[in-house]
């Protein structure tokens, strides 16, 4: 059965696209993957900017854990009912308000004093988190030909680690001179900008009636539930790494805040060069088995990471690692919904899928805060370990499943 309906989304996502080429299908992926940057942007750049927000706002690394569980919890709750609202009011409306909400976060963490403000700002950018994924897959669902989706699907999942390069490179140099508020804003005006290009850029979306989905669940099922699981195991690793790996590098490996800001940026670029590549490599017969070989090697990663304590240098592979393996495997998850959604679900099966992702997002770093708040920066490593393995194991388990039913369907 779920095999069948697979096919049949499939069939009916590519009836619908229009079949847009070359210069119209670059310009949407350069707007898709701005629109994926800003909407996680705060949560790169409060963990890139960690080591100044502890010092200047006298908060601890267990507060710095709690912003993102405040922000990402609230992405995790409100993400169901964006998928619905995308499927509803289409993908132009959708990425407009995601900007202009990114936009507004970003000025309100910059005017934070303490801890309050921060969190609440932190709480207001689960927006747009709630609304990027089924945004943005709904927008290539509408636009891109079926043979260019993969490919656009991974550069465009590449802009989240494009928004982790910002962070820890330019970003963190800008603080330097600007200060970490000057940066923060800074960011915001761009979020602002790239809201008037999607409303100039993006055509005018379906009326809500033939855009609204003929069925609605807030219960992921099927597929969906499996990738559901494996997304919140693997973001609560993510998540940790995120948050964490520049204070990591302050207070147990001796950088300063400008150089444990490149850990932040060499992981997006890792993972940028990952989602492309791993999400054009994501067809259908191999794409059901990449998400547990990703999550496999996000294992050595973090082994890599705890590593550092005894090997500086292995820091860095670490970080590479994590942005290759760990990283892309959302891109995965997000090509697999693309391929299997069925007719007029896209945008809920993707916000299902990214509600686990966000949850994940929530659970993480707090648990991983209680051993940075003692300095069991090890300890801390091996716990996103364990949560990167379990996410592998939901993925082998689903994968066989469906290798098994599709042998079942055509025998």
């Amino acid at each position: 059965m779920e095999t069948s309906v697979a096919a049949e989304g499939t069939r009916a996502a590519t009836a619908s696209a229009p079949g847009v080429q070359g210069r119209e299908v670059r310009s949407l992926t350069a707007l898709l993957t701005c629109a994926m940057a800003f909407s996680m942007l705060q949560l790169f750049l409060l963990g890139a900017l960690g080591p100044r927000l502890v010092e200047e706002l006298d908060i601890s690394p267990t507060v710095l854990g709690l912003t993102t569980t405040v922000g990402f919890g609230t992405a995790a709750a409100l993400s169901p009912i964006g998928g619905r609202m995308v499927d509803r009011i289409g993908p132009r409306r959708s990425l407009v308000l995601l900007l202009v909400v990114s936009a507004l976060a970003l000025v309100l963490i910059g005017a934070a004093p303490g801890a309050a403000l921060l969190l609440g700002a932190v709480a207001l950018g689960g927006i747009p988190q709630a609304l990027a994924n089924p945004a943005t897959n709904k927008a290539i669902l509408a636009a891109v030909p079926p043979a260019r989706r993969g490919a656009v699907t991974g550069l465009k999942q590449s802009g989240v680690q494009l928004g982790a390069f910002a962070a820890g490179l330019p970003l963190v140099a800008l603080a330097g001179g600007l200060g970490w508020r000057g940066a923060v804003w800074t960011a915001s005006g761009a979020a602002l900008l790239a809201g008037v290009w999607a409303l100039r850029v993006l055509p005018a979306d379906q009326p809500a009636a033939s855009a609204a989905p003929a069925r609605a669940s807030f219960v992921p099922r099927g597929m969906v539930a499996w990738l559901a699981g494996f997304s919140l195991f693997l973001g609560a690793g993510i998540a940790s790494v995120n948050t964490y790996l520049a204070l990591y590098g302050v207070q147990r490996l001796g950088m300063g805040p400008t150089v444990a800001g490149g850990l932040v940026a060499i992981l997006g670029v890792a993972g940028i060069l990952g989602r492309v590549g791993w999400s054009k490599a994501a067809r259908p017969g191999r794409a059901e088995w990449l998400p547990g070989l990703l999550a496999c090697g996000a294992v050595g990663a973090a082994v890599l990471l705890a590593g550092g304590l005894l090997a500086g240098p292995l820091v860095w592979l670490g970080a590479v690692a994590v942005g290759v393996f760990a990283v892309s495997g959302n891109a995965v998850s997000m090509v697999l919904v693309m391929q299997r959604a069925a007719p007029g679900r896209a945008g809920q099966d993707s916000a299902l899928v990214a509600a686990g992702f966000f949850a994940g997002f929530a659970l993480g770093p707090p648990l991983f805060g209680l051993l940075a708040q003692s300095g069991r920066y090890g300890a801390g490593w091996m716990l996103v370990a364990v949560e990167f393995a379990a996410a592998g194991a939901v993925a082998f388990l689903w994968a066989v499943r469906d290798r098994r039913l599709g042998t079942e369907k055509t025998a």
